[in-house]
């Protein structure tokens, strides 16, 4: 039996420390999921804390065929979608604005600055690109687990995951000049 097999049991058991557990394994999995696609910050923490609560539900019918950070992670990212779809935001929006951080050429700019100004252009993409670049590169999911939380094909997350690159490409090589 795994670790998260023998979470669940003693979940289903009603063990809720096993619970607190569960939550504290995968809070930050769910806390990526929300805040990469809800932008509304009054919302994210609801949001999470409702992802919880229908894991909480369902948990009976998870069936060990995925691991359970991609079932988790499925749940936070169509709950986020459902949230977007009620609030009539456009999937595809792709907010405008200048970006005010520091230069990321300059010899003095702290990694921690740079780090900060990559999430700054991944916060600038499209939806669908920023959750495959951030399950991707940041969860280290690979692209079947990012099919099955998306529920896109494996080509799709392919293409999605290259254009989000270039697209951060592009975005960054206008701050270098």
């Amino acid at each position: 039996m795994t670790d998260d097999e023998a979470l669940v049991s003693r979940v289903l058991s009603g063990d809720m420390q096993a619970f607190r557990a569960l939550i504290k394994k995968h809070e930050r999995l769910v806390v990526h999921m929300i805040g990469r696609i809800v932008k509304q910050v009054e919302d994210r923490e609801e949001l999470c804390q409702d992802v919880f609560i229908k894991v909480y539900e369902k948990l009976k019918d998870f069936n060990h065929q995925s691991q359970l950070s991609t079932w988790i992670a499925t749940i936070a990212y169509r709950h986020a979608l459902n949230h977007l779809r009620k609030k009539k935001i456009l999937l595809t929006e792709l907010p405008e604005g200048e970006l005010t951080i520091a230069d990321p050429v300059a010899d003095d700019v702290a990694d921690e600055e740079i780090e900060a100004y990559v999430v700054k252009l991944i916060e600038t993409l499209p939806v669908q690109y920023k959750t495959v670049i951030t399950l991707y590169h940041l969860e280290h999911k690979n692209y079947a687990e990012i099919g099955e939380i998306t529920g896109m094909p494996e080509g799709t997350v392919k293409n999605y995951l290259f254009r989000a690159r270039q697209l951060l490409k592009e975005k960054a090589a206008k701050y270098y000049e």
